[in-house]
């Protein structure tokens, strides 16, 4: 399979299931729901070593809140229930209730799993706060220096997918950066998924597994071009660099809609030579995102 000239390998990417919370932030501006945004999502790539993975899913106009404010949909991702309550407390808390104007609503109101995330934060009023029911929700208030901060009193959360993935392979470093910039702007249009990586994209691509048995992960040899000469190398001669796209959702048409906007953007890109996914036959996760299948 081609598209625009660029190969698509015939493979799919490996991914795992997580544990996904979708939270609206919205403030008087877009930069101040960004701003909230940006903090309560960081150091927040990957479980291998980040307390969660969390990314923003997208900037909503003022027309789509319930407060009729600019907003932000972030995601929140845990391997576990409790691991995941624990980090919505711990992000909102410092990085949302802190920054100025903000207010938190539940992304995902319909879902079975719900945290009293908000109720438990509302504590930090010191007995000053108060549960009332505003724009058909039912919020806490909680009075601060600026005015009052409003939560929602629970946010859902979802049996979710992480690590759908796909590679840009291509003459050059430029070009491969290129096509993944474009990759992660289609990808921040769609609704349901995340790239939790720094700007979306992915430098350091892993493996499962390392030669050190204190290390669960560790670089990707075989798609590194400086090992070509060592024998590692797996790459074709003319592929001098590239980058991984990952991709966690709140379902598996939400990644395969996002993966395959991102991929046919990078395929748009000159120099531009080639699109793989990674999988480690079964040790990372059993949902597997075919590349064909998915591009048809």
């Amino acid at each position: 399979m081609e598209i625009n000239g660029v190969k698509i390998d015939d493979t799919f990417a490996e991914a795992f299931p997580i544990k996904v919370s979708r939270v609206l932030i919205t403030a008087i501006t877009e930069r101040w729901a960004v701003e909230a945004a940006r903090e309560a999502t960081g150091f927040g790539t990957s479980v291998i070593m980040c307390p969660a993975e969390a990314g923003i899913e997208c900037i909503v106009p003022a027309e789509e809140t319930p407060d009729g404010r600019p907003g932000v949909y972030i995601m929140i991702c845990n391997m576990g229930w409790k691991n995941l309550e624990a980090s919505l407390l711990a992000r909102i808390g410092q990085c949302v209730l802190t920054a100025p104007t903000t207010a938190v609503f539940n992304g995902l109101p319909g879902a079975e799993k719900q945290f009293d995330t908000g109720k438990k934060l509302s504590y930090f009023a010191d007995g000053y706060q108060c549960d009332l029911e505003r724009y058909g929700r039912q919020l806490c208030k909680i009075p601060i220096m600026e005015g009052d901060f409003y939560t929602e009193q629970t946010l859902g959360a979802v049996d979710g997918i992480a690590g759908g993935n796909f590679y840009i392979l291509a003459q050059n470093q430029a070009a491969a950066l290129t096509a993944a910039e474009a990759a992660v702007d289609e990808i921040r249009r769609k609704k349901g998924t995340i790239t939790p990586f720094p700007g979306g994209v992915v430098a350091s691509g892993s493996k499962v597994g390392s030669k050190y048995k204190f290390l669960k992960a560790s670089t990707n040899a075989a798609f590194c071009p400086s090992l070509r000469e060592d024998g590692v190398c797996v790459l074709p001669e003319e592929v001098t660099a590239g980058y991984e796209i990952v991709v966690n959702g709140v379902s598996r048409e939400a990644i395969e809609d996002s993966m395959r906007a991102g991929i046919k953007a990078a395929c748009r890109v000159p120099g531009v030579l080639k699109i793989t996914a990674a999988n480690f036959e079964g040790k990372l996760g059993p949902h597997h995102f075919h590349l064909h299948k998915i591009l048809e």
